[in-house]
């Protein structure tokens, strides 16, 4: 008999969360990570990052016994804002709302911080009997047999289980075990991500700014000492995010207000600030013997639309619900097949639809960003496509 059913290699916000929801299932899980996960906002290398859920990714989070536990601290975002501010003076030239309320009862989804998160879920985890969370022991190797596999662990322990789900990154131990390749796009890109308090209330509104080198994002966070707060995602070419990165306090503050287009006003920093990679990602392909990969395991994306995580708590959604459903046939070929089949699909559409959007937003010509102000307004004046591509972005298909 195999020690745990599932051995999940991760401990991000995916793989705590994977790791919940098989485990409020009924299977026996064993989740492990080379690093213990950082729960505090002030501890460093916190990630100050921010993650929205997307209303399906709801769903998941109550099977898994933790919306309760994050619902007292998650911000509603019920309007996306999109903003053209490509103009000669930088200013706001084009500016459209769209609403949750033509799509959905309720909101777009929910704001929560990451290190919040992990904060949250790891405590969940330690009162779930099902579970045992490792942090500090890494995946280092794997043989898979007919009925298990024998895993090998960083610690020299060789636990024998029915599944590995690799949510381990986009440099993913569990994905080269496999021998599974990649396919990857650089955009020449850097995130700058920060937090800020302003004057003017952001209403449960995410505002995104485009005028050039990416998307200048803000995304509303709880109030913060009595003032409006949000999180801030700056996509840049990458020497002028390592630029704005190095500027002193106020000088940054004063950069990120004109690039704002002064939407809220002054914008004061309050979170250090930290710089990420921007890449495009994609698997070929999703399954090995008696293994998935999920999350950014998977693919990786552009932070634009709230997608990356909702298509990671998707493909766990997708390979809970197919292990439930015959889980005597957990880890087997038949499972892992229909997992490939209905990921696979979906994932090179929205890896694709989000990398057009990234390109979109860089555009550096003149030329370009008008066309792209047009398309703003055309996409937005036609109801039944704006619609659409909202229900898309919600995780629709089609």
């Amino acid at each position: 008999m195999s020690d745990h059913d599932i051995l999940v290699s991760g401990g991000g916000v995916a793989g705590l969360t994977a790791a919940a929801a098989f485990g409020a299932a009924g299977f026996r899980v064993l989740v492990v990570d080379p690093a213990p996960p950082v729960t505090a906002a002030e501890t460093p290398g916190a990630d100050l990052r921010t993650t929205a859920f997307l209303q399906p990714a709801r769903r998941l989070m109550e099977r898994a016994g933790l919306w309760d536990r994050l619902a007292p601290h998650a911000m509603e975002l019920s309007t996306m804002r999109i903003v053209d501010a490509g103009g000669a003076d930088g200013g706001a030239r084009v500016t459209r709302d769209f609403l949750a309320h033509e799509v959905t009862t309720g909101p777009f989804g929910w704001n929560l911080p990451n290190w919040l998160l992990r904060r949250e879920i790891s405590a969940r985890l330690a009162e779930m009997a099902h579970v045992t969370f490792r942090p500090g022991t890494g995946f280092a190797a794997m043989v898979a047999r007919e009925a298990e596999v024998l895993v090998r662990l960083s610690d020299g322990t060789r636990p024998r289980v029915r599944l590995v789900v690799g949510a381990d990154g986009r440099n993913s131990a569990v994905r080269r075990a496999l021998g599974i390749g990649t396919t990857v796009l650089r955009y020449g890109q850097k995130a700058v991500v920060f937090a800020v308090t302003h004057d003017a209330p952001h209403g449960g509104m995410s505002t995104e700014v485009h005028r050039r080198g990416g998307p200048f994002t803000l995304v509303p966070l709880p109030d913060l000492d009595g003032r409006p707060c949000s999180s801030v995602v700056w996509m840049e070419d990458g020497p002028e995010a390592l630029r704005l990165a190095a500027l002193s306090d106020a000088d940054f503050e004063v950069a990120a207000t004109e690039r704002s287009g002064w939407v809220y006003g002054p914008l004061r920093l309050a979170a250090k600030r930290q710089v990420w990679p921007i890449i495009s990602q994609i698997a070929h392909g999703l399954t090995g013997p008696r293994a998935a990969l999920v999350a950014e395991a998977a693919h990786v994306v552009p932070p634009i639309g709230a997608q990356g995580l909702n298509m990671s708590l998707a493909d766990i959604t997708c390979l809970l619900d197919l292990a439930a459903a015959r889980p005597q046939d957990l880890g087997s070929r038949a499972m892992l097949d229909a997992y490939a089949r209905r990921r696979l699909p979906e994932i090179a559409l929205r890896v694709g639809g989000v990398d057009l959007l990234n390109r979109a937003s860089m555009a550096g010509s003149r030329p370009l960003r008008d066309l792209r102000a047009g398309g703003i307004r055309a996409l937005h004046g036609l109801a039944p496509l704006r619609r659409s591509l909202m229900r898309l972005g919600l995780g629709a298909r089609g």
